[in-house]
């Protein structure tokens, strides 16, 4: 029986994509908002494709802070680009 291959949902695009081709975004049980390349850190995660379109529309649309309900810092904007 093959493996069963964990999808996750892009907030820019909103298509389901393999988990390993994405970029997860994790904020922490303190609050503290920032990127996850191993997808092992503890907190409520979201996840991008690595695409610069799907970026821009994720954050033309707010798609994160209303994932996490809370403000994107910059910092983590700038790594992801």
């Amino acid at each position: 029986m093959p493996k069963k291959i964990p999808m996750r949902q892009c907030v820019g695009c909103r298509e389901m994509k393999e988990k390993k081709s994405l970029i997860r975004v994790v904020k922490s049980p303190e609050g503290e908002v920032s990127l996850d390349f191993k997808g092992k850190l503890p907190g409520r995660g979201a996840y991008v494709c690595p695409d610069p379109e799907c970026l821009k529309r994720a954050r033309k649309s707010r798609a994160l802070e209303r994932a996490f309900s809370a403000p994107m810092p910059d910092r983590v904007w700038a790594g992801l680009e």
